[in-house]
């Protein structure tokens, strides 16, 4: 894929500037690019900054290191929009038995400042720079990064500062008023437009460091042309002409349609301090003490009983057996539930509840015990994506430095997900041959991804575990009777379940087709009989409202975002 590694380890000040990351080891002054005023500072070193700020908007800061934009506190599984959105559609377990109180203000605090502070103060920072030079590839990527942060904060938000919000010197403005989530989706949208004239105007001079695409501006455009596919994607049931204007531009064929022009951030199993280049999810999961993580019981149980190819790619299992299954005893130390009746609402509905057969120990939705001595226990991330180990039913325990080493990838945007997007399209236009199509499409292409990227990261695991050629034609088949005999539910809930399993690691995308859809319908529910109702938006970060006399609280979470116009939110 056209990605280079994500950090270069030190840097200088000076002369040197302009031909390094802003990933040093020992300056704070070049961690924090928003103390430095224009005159001390390249473009290069800004752009550079914007990068790694973004993919850290998605993946947070798992270590909360004092060297980046980020502030310790919050979500402590690791902050980001990816992890938040996997937790609230059961990719990975919340442990909140109540949505009320399962993520609070204080929690968003770091995305805020990361977003305003950090990549919009930088932005508005470098664009004098890059338009004095003529640097309009500088531009270009920073206008895609803008549309691309503002979009998922109106995702997360709703309606939020923007136009106010930082100065056209890069200085936060601290009272903004904020913009409404459409029309900062039409500013993206104008944004991305203007990114793609950028991409293809000749420049001064090139980017240090891309750290995407490494200077190739037509994937850029394909990029641009992607984002702008996923803005009317999420936007349909509020814009009569979102499908055609998605049409349109699959009919141009200039967007990501092959896994080797995924836009990805890829991480580094080189350092695991100052600063920690590995992938987020890693650092967390493979310590001496293991897993900081629960696996989703929903998703595991959901792939280990379809036989899905990517599961000992996405989950390493540490023990061959979790208490309470068929021939294993219960155990409260370690696994309190597996000693409780499960709740009636779980029974009514068919639901596994607290463990799963074949040693895929993880956590069902809402469960918020403590943490008991299970860390080496747990199933772990597996290689895929986050360069842990593969599966192969050694059963050992995880360990620092174990498996791949950290050395994963982050998806952003990617030409599974494109063909994802297609399927959706044709189901809301009713042609379910061409859903069916582009379904088992991606299903393929999601796979075939995950064992590629796999490949050469087995890492001393026996790849004889590795699923054949025919265990793949087999799943994919399975997956298209099964949409063939469903009404049309339960395609939509075939369609949802494989968007799901595809984008793991991407909770963005799984929360946004959760709340646009409503499906897939078989998610596990909540714990908690009544946890009052799915979260829509998030809460605004407590230091915004507390600051801003243009921002007032939420009343609730159940506030929906402008493009969430279903009337009913997902279940709960």
């Amino acid at each position: 894929m056209r990605n280079i590694n994500k950090y270069i380890a030190t840097a200088v000040l000076g002369t040197m500037l302009a031909m390094v990351s802003c990933e040093t080891t020992e300056l704070d002054l070049t961690q924090n690019p928003n103390a430095l005023t224009p005159d001390q500072a390249s473009a290069d070193f800004f752009l550079s900054s914007i990068q790694e700020d973004f993919i850290r908007q998605f993946e947070g800061d798992a270590d909360f290191d004092a060297n980046d934009n980020w502030q310790s506190g919050g979500n402590t599984t690791g902050d980001g929009f990816f992890e938040i959105g996997m937790e609230l559609s059961r990719v990975v377990n919340m442990s909140g038995r109540n949505y009320v109180s399962a993520y609070q203000g204080s929690d968003m605090d770091d995305e805020w400042i990361n977003a305003y502070r950090g990549i919009l103060a930088d932005l508005r920072k470098m664009n004098p720079l890059a338009e004095e030079a003529g640097l309009t590839h500088h531009i270009g990527i920073g206008q895609f990064i803008e549309a691309f942060l503002m979009v998922s904060m109106v995702d997360f938000f709703g309606d939020v500062p923007y136009t106010e919000a930082i100065t056209a010197e890069g200085e936060a403005n601290f009272n903004p008023a904020v913009d409404s989530g459409a029309s900062i989706y039409d500013a993206s949208l104008a944004l991305l437009d203007q990114a793609i004239a950028n991409f293809n105007s000749t420049a001064a001079a090139e980017p240090t460091i891309d750290y995407y695409y490494a200077g190739d501006y037509e994937m850029w455009v394909k990029a641009a042309n992607t984002l702008k596919m996923k803005i009317y994607m999420q936007r349909r049931l509020v814009d009569s002409s979102a499908l055609a204007s998605f049409n349109s531009i699959l009919a141009s064929g200039n967007y990501i349609s092959d896994t080797s022009e995924d836009m990805i951030w890829s991480w580094s199993s080189g350092s695991a301090s100052q600063p920690d280049t590995r992938h987020p999810r890693y650092g967390i999961n493979y310590t001496d003490t293991g897993g900081g993580d629960y696996q989703s019981n929903w998703l595991m149980n959901l792939m280990d009983t379809s036989e899905d190819p990517r599961i000992r790619y996405y989950f390493y299992r540490q023990s061959p057996g979790v208490p309470g299954a068929p021939g294993v005893d219960p155990n409260e130390e370690t696994l309190n539930c597996s000693l409780e009746t499960p709740p009636q609402h779980y029974i009514d509905g068919g639901f596994t509840f607290c463990w799963l057969d074949n040693g895929y120990w993880g956590r069902d939705h809402g469960d918020a015990d403590g943490i008991p001595p299970d860390g080496l226990l747990r199933a772990a991330y597996g290689v895929y994506p986050v360069g842990g180990q593969f599966d192969d039913d050694s059963f050992g325990e995880i360990a620092l430095g174990s498996g791949s080493g950290g050395n994963g990838i982050s998806n952003l945007l990617t030409s599974f997900g494109v063909d994802f997007m297609i399927a959706e399209a044709a189901m809301a236009s009713g042609d379910v041959p061409g859903a069916r199509a582009a379904l088992l499409t991606a299903v393929e292409k999601s796979i075939t991804k995950v064992q590629d990227f796999s490949a050469s990261r087995f890492a001393g695991a026996d790849a004889s575990f590795a699923p054949t050629a025919g265990d793949v034609t087999s799943f994919v088949n399975a997956v298209g009777v099964a949409f063939d005999d469903a009404d049309t539910s339960g395609k939509w809930d075939i369609l949802g379940e494989q968007y799901f399993v595809a984008h793991f690691g991407n909770g963005v995308e799984t929360y946004n087709f959760y709340r646009r859809t409503n499906f897939p319908t078989t998610l596990q529910p909540n714990l908690e009989p009544n946890p009052d109702v799915f979260i829509q938006s998030m809460y605004y970060p407590t230091n915004a409202v507390n600051n801003n006399s243009n921002i007032s609280q939420k009343a609730n979470q159940q506030q929906a975002v402008f493009w969430d116009d279903n009337g009913v939110p997902p279940a709960n």
